[in-house]
């Protein structure tokens, strides 16, 4: 399979849209939708303008930028959303075909022999047979169209443009959460490369620990206990670094599939998580609605299924087909293109259907109800972006804070184990403590580390909850006809 550039794919799928908006359903906007959604975000009102396209950039990473674009260009996932979409293009293209006249032309020959039996012939004898041999070679011109009177045809097409501009919704769709996820996957390298470094040098660290514990208690200045506390210390110690390993080798492979490749466990990964960028998405409520792919889908959804029920109605009414056919007919192989032997035939067909045991109004109920369907799961799919939305610029705010806290917690936890080391070795404190304080300053530092990529999750959050990179105009080119 080859591999599609993520410009191929986004070009792909906002050129495609584009093929049906003379035809296509023009968007929904349900009175229940627009009567909930407010003015303004109520977490948060500062907001700066709407992410960029590539919004991954906005963390200020090169290898970041690579690895997104590498898995852009190679994941099979998106691979076969692109080749849904070319399915939905042709089903586009066979839906407008119905609307043009049908022409084929036909060339046949045959050879025909017929007995005569029964028939009194002069001149042939009693028990002969006679028969004769006919040769006949025709070509045709085959024409036939319907006309769309009522628009079942016309309403037809334009259900499969709108389920076409779903597709290429759903194409970008998978973009937008490819991108996050492979976002994420490298956020969780970086932390797991982050955690067992500190696990390595808490193992150094309590190592030393437990060669001067039992260095004192050789000299008889310290009792067993302290040197069994400081060995058990640093078994759990060693416990931590092989679990962080085992995490880092997990988060490794998991990026590899993302990235279309073999999860050997290979891969170099980054070693520090990046800051958060300071400046935060926004745009208005409202226009959510244009810009994230699953409610542009969801919308021509709707549309589709709107435009499905007229093609229902339309089945209540006469269909009206012209069929026209014009050729040569001869028993002559080279006779075939001479006009003395043309032949041709024209024909009109009206039909009504009038009783088919409720098929016809059952498929009308069929399709309302499918409507509806669509309408309600569009309103919902709406009302939950928005809460995501809301959820993660509210967490943004608190997770700050978290990191903050978390941050006084490792300066504060340092110096205490700073402060127990030296009164232990001044004789002025016991073990206990010690290890406590190193427990603690362990901990503090972990949770650091797990709070600075949970903070950097969240803004990956909002912006797969703003819908990416979708700024005004090519938002517009997703929905507008």
């Amino acid at each position: 399979m080859t591999a599609v550039a993520p410009q191929r794919l986004l070009a792909v799928s906002l050129t495609l849209l584009a093929v049906g908006c003379a035809t296509a359903a023009p968007p929904v906007a349900p009175p229940a939708l627009d009567a909930t959604v407010p003015a303004r975000w109520s977490a948060r009102q500062d907001l700066s303008a709407a992410p960029s396209l590539t919004w991954w950039t906005d963390f200020g990473v090169a290898e970041l930028n690579e690895t997104v674009e590498t898995a852009l260009e190679h994941n099979y996932d998106l691979q076969a959303a692109a080749a849904r979409l070319e399915q939905a293009s042709a089903d586009a293209r066979i839906a407008s075909a119905d609307l043009l006249p049908a022409l084929q032309v036909g060339l046949n020959g045959s050879k025909r022999k017929q007995n005569f039996i029964g028939f009194p012939i002069p001149g042939v004898e009693e028990g002969d047979v006679l028969s004769t041999v006919s040769t006949n070679f025709g070509v045709s011109f085959d024409l036939s169209w319907e006309a769309d009177v009522w628009g079942r045809l016309r309403s037809n097409e334009r259900a499969a443009l709108a389920d076409f501009q779903s597709r290429a919704a759903d194409l970008r769709g998978a973009q937008l959460s490819l991108a996050g996820q492979t976002v994420k996957a490298w956020f969780a390298v970086a932390e797991a490369q982050q955690q067992l470094q500190l696990a390595n040098a808490t193992v150094n660290s309590f190592t030393a620990s437990a060669d001067q514990v039992r260095e004192r208690f050789e000299q008889g200045l310290r009792p067993s206990l302290d040197v069994r506390l400081a060995l058990s210390s640093l078994a759990t110690a060693q416990a931590l670094e092989a679990q962080r390993r085992q995490q880092l080798d997990a988060a490794v492979r998991q990026i590899e599939v993302l990235l279309g490749r073999y999860a050997a466990g290979d891969l170099d990964g980054p070693s520090m998580l990046p800051d958060t960028p300071r400046g935060i998405p926004g745009g208005l409520p409202a226009e959510l609605v244009t810009r994230r792919p699953d409610l542009v889908a969801a919308e021509r959804r709707v549309a589709a299924t709107g435009q499905r029920l007229q093609v229902a109605r339309a089945e209540l009414y006469p269909r009206i087909s012209l069929t026209s056919a014009t050729g040569t007919a001869t028993g002559a192989l080279s006779s075939l293109v001479s006009g003395d032997f043309g032949v041709w035939s024209l024909l009109g067909n009206i039909v009504q259907p009038l009783f088919q045991g409720g098929r016809l109004r059952a498929g009308i109920d069929r399709a309302e109800a499918r409507a509806a369907e669509e309408l309600a799961i569009y309103v919902n799919t709406a009302l939950l972006a928005f809460s995501e939305v809301e959820t993660a610029l509210a967490a943004d705010t608190l997770l700050a804070d978290r990191q903050n806290f978390l941050e006084a917690s490792v300066e504060q936890s340092r110096a205490a184990e700073d402060i127990a080391d030296d009164r232990y070795r001044a004789g002025l404190g016991d073990y206990i403590t010690v290890l406590e304080s190193q427990r603690l300053a362990l901990t503090a530092q972990g949770d650091l580390i797990g709070a600075r990529r949970q903070r950097l999750e969240n803004r990956v959050d909002l912006y797969l909850a703003l819908g990416g990179g979708f700024g005004p105009d090519e938002a517009a080119s997703l929905s507008q006809p």
